[in-house]
């Protein structure tokens, strides 16, 4: 990477919403061009044509690698959006690192929007083998989405994942899946990376987990959690999303292992502008 960690911890900090940097002030752009993703989430359910619809997965259309540019382009020259800009992300609609269109996007933006942030979220299936490449498109900042470190209730939530071309079910691959996670969030830290945990809480199937997610990220050298409200949909469409008392309650009995966000609004894959502000696509 072509900066240290210490500045590049104090540029993300300052300058990503979602990581402590002004909501109010910073904007993101989202640049949904990474369709494919290597696992099946139960409470996932993917929809590239709900407009109105604001929540993780979705998008209006995908985007090329040269679109994504051209649309950077364009968001940059608005009169309004261009002077709250700061951090360029791909958090889907499928996994990032399942699609070679991510890296490509980061260095096509990188070449001609250096001054920028960028940001990715992935599930972390992935990350130890293309760890590498995140550095070569200088990324800053990383989000990895990690809801159990217990096999057997990651195979309550994760229905298959698909690692090396093979596909593994159950505990299986739910280990497959946590060990791959740990091992390149570790990895990334190592980088200098600045790292969100993302946790969906399930009632009725990972809150004992969570403080022990808490625990082992802050221990492999995430900066920051963000415990998220399950969106009932898909195979768990019957589970009742908590409380906003009790979410605060579990962020709360976790803060003093790592640091918690609370400013999430669960945005889609295309959402750019200031975080709260709609949430607009593209």
């Amino acid at each position: 990477m072509d900066m240290n960690p210490t500045c590049t911890k104090d540029r993300v900090v300052h300058g990503h919403p979602c990581f402590g940097g002004n909501r109010h002030k910073n904007g993101r752009i989202h640049l949904a061009v990474a369709p494919q993703c290597n696992i099946k989430c139960g409470y996932c359910e993917r929809k590239h044509d709900c407009a109105n619809e604001s929540r993780p997965g979705v998008t209006s259309r995908l985007l090329t690698p040269v679109q994504a540019l051209d649309k950077v382009r364009e968001v940059m020259a608005d009169e309004q959006l261009g002077k709250i800009i700061k951090v360029v992300g791909i958090a889907g609609p499928g996994d990032p690192l399942a699609n070679d269109s991510t890296f490509e996007t980061f260095r096509l933006v990188k070449s001609e929007f250096p001054e920028l942030l960028f940001c990715m979220s992935t599930n972390g299936l992935a990350l130890p083998d293309r760890i590498n490449e995140l550095a070569d498109v200088n990324l800053h900042s990383l989000t990895v989405t990690i809801n159990a470190v217990d096999p057997a209730v990651g195979a309550r939530i994760y229905r298959h994942v698909i690692y090396s071309g093979n596909p593994y079910q159950g505990e299986e691959g739910a280990a497959i899946l946590i060990n791959n996670q740990f091992e390149g969030l570790r990895k990334a830290a190592e980088l200098g990376l600045v790292i969100k945990i993302n946790t969906v809480l399930v009632p009725g199937i990972n809150e004992q987990q969570i403080p022990l997610i808490a625990e082992k990220v802050s221990q492999a050298g995430a900066f920051v959690m963000n415990i998220m409200p399950i969106i009932p949909q898909a195979e768990l469409s019957h589970i009742i999303p908590p409380t906003s008392e009790y979410l605060e309650s579990v962020r709360a009995a976790n803060e003093q292992v790592i640091a918690q966000f609370r400013g999430c609004q669960q945005c889609r894959a295309d959402a750019v502008g200031l975080i709260g502000a709609g949430c607009s696509a593209l």
